[in-house]
C-alpha cells in the first residue's frame, strides 16, 4: 500500500474540503403549523416531531 512522502498540511486539506461547506442548509414545511423547519428537527414555533407533540411552547 502506497504511504504519503510529505506531510499535507492543514491550510491544504481544508482548501480541498471547502465545497461542501458553501451550501445553505435545506429547509422544509413543518406540516403542523406550515412554518419552515430544518428537516428531520422538532419544530420550533409548534414543538411538533413527526405529527407528534414533543415540546411545549408557550403562546406569548
Amino acid at each position: 500500500m502506497a504511504n504519503p512522502k510529505h506531510k499535507i498540511s492543514k491550510a491544504r486539506r481544508d482548501k480541498r474540503r471547502t465545497h461542501k461547506k458553501l451550501t445553505a442548509p435545506n429547509f422544509s414545511i413543518c406540516p403542523q403549523c406550515h412554518e419552515p423547519m430544518l428537516p428531520h428537527k422538532t419544530c420550533l414555533s409548534c414543538g411538533y416531531y413527526k405529527r407528534m407533540a414533543v415540546i411545549a411552547i408557550e403562546e406569548g
